[in-house]
């Protein structure tokens, strides 16, 4: 593909990969929905030989429900399956293994692609986990609400306990949605109704006991992946924020989010969600084109941030925007 000056290059460029293929997509969503039920059904069939075997097993069993999770993301872009009714559909069917209602998280997350890293459009709740002050902001708060800042955005607090809470629990109520917005909310209320269902019949076959051991372990580990994925690529100490004046969607996706290198195995379970400088580029693209897309325009990206693991692991810890300095810092280790 002809080369272009990295700051030329504009999401439209990028169409070429947003063309969907039907049977990469059905490949990935039948082979991604049998390995999450097989591997289900062994931890069942687990508990009768050690408690211990089916926790090992909700290792591998979280990886696909983020790999679900993810082809659940490509739906929402419309970018899986060619047709949007069939996108619709998927998306809706993935909801029963991820705990997350379709059309209310589209919705949600449609608006995160409009204004992240924006620092005049902050404070939109599905956004907390990528959102921040900046620390002149930090440093003007009184030593209480310094305090609760910190206490609120620990690392702890946002990447282990709450996760699950957010997936589990919080996902069963459409926060943040108009009572305009009926689509939205109707896909909260069937999905609970689908979802009590679904849950009183494995209860019934094997037990309350066992479906918590099961299904509630590996939901757990599936939300901290899945939100850590999400925040390290965008609140990591290269990541450029700019006031609403000054934001430009072209230079948002190369410097407001960076490009995770995974390992091979990881890469496959995220579905090339690494990638994110491409998918904010254009999120039409679906995953299974974005290493492709993200090859043809290499010189034009080479300015990209890359994070290794051993960085994404770090990213946490930068929890503000130093506007002087430019770039993410952490919390004062000293009292202001």
């Amino acid at each position: 593909m002809r080369s272009q000056p990295t700051e030329e290059l504009k999401p439209s460029m990028l169409r070429a990969y947003q063309t969907p293929a039907f049977s990469t997509a059905a490949w990935q969503t039948a082979s991604a929905f049998g390995l999450y039920i097989a591997c289900i059904a062994a931890m069942y069939a687990a508990l009768h030989v050690s408690v211990w075997l089916t926790l090992a097993l909700a290792l591998p069993a979280s990886g696909l429900i983020v790999r679900v999770f993810m082809l659940q993301h490509d739906c929402g872009h419309n970018s899986l399956f060619p047709s949007r009714r069939l996108n619709r559909i998927v998306g809706a069917a993935c909801s029963l293994v991820t705990l997350t209602p379709f059309a209310y998280w589209r919705r949600l997350h449609t608006r995160h692609h409009k204004s992240w890293n924006d620092l005049d459009n902050r404070g939109i709740p599905a956004d907390f986990f990528s959102d921040c002050l900046t620390l002149a902001e930090y440093n003007a708060l009184r030593p209480v609400s310094k305090f609760l800042y910190r206490a609120s955005h620990h690392p702890m607090l946002i990447h282990i306990l709450l996760p699950p809470v957010v997936f589990i629990l919080l996902y069963r109520l459409p926060f943040d949605t108009p009572a305009s917005f009926q689509r939205e909310r109707r896909s909260v209320y069937a999905l609970n109704i689908a979802l009590i269902g679904m849950f009183a019949l494995l209860i019934a076959l094997f037990g309350i006991r066992s479906v918590a051991l099961v299904q509630l372990p590996a939901m757990a580990i599936a939300a901290i992946a899945g939100i850590w994925l999400f925040a390290v690529q965008h609140r990591f100490e290269n990541a450029q924020w700019t006031r609403g004046k000054d934001w430009n969607f072209n230079q948002a996706s190369l410097h407001g989010t960076s490009y995770l290198k995974l390992p091979l195995v990881m890469r496959w379970f995220s579905a090339n969600i690494g990638l994110h400088h491409i998918h904010h580029l254009r999120p039409g693209i679906p995953n299974y084109r974005l290493q492709a897309c993200h090859d043809g325009f290499f010189e034009e990206t080479k300015t990209v941030t890359v994070l290794t693991l051993r960085d994404a692991f770090k990213a946490p810890g930068f929890a503000l925007w130093d506007e002087a300095s430019g770039r993410m810092v952490p919390f004062p280790s000293y009292r202001r």
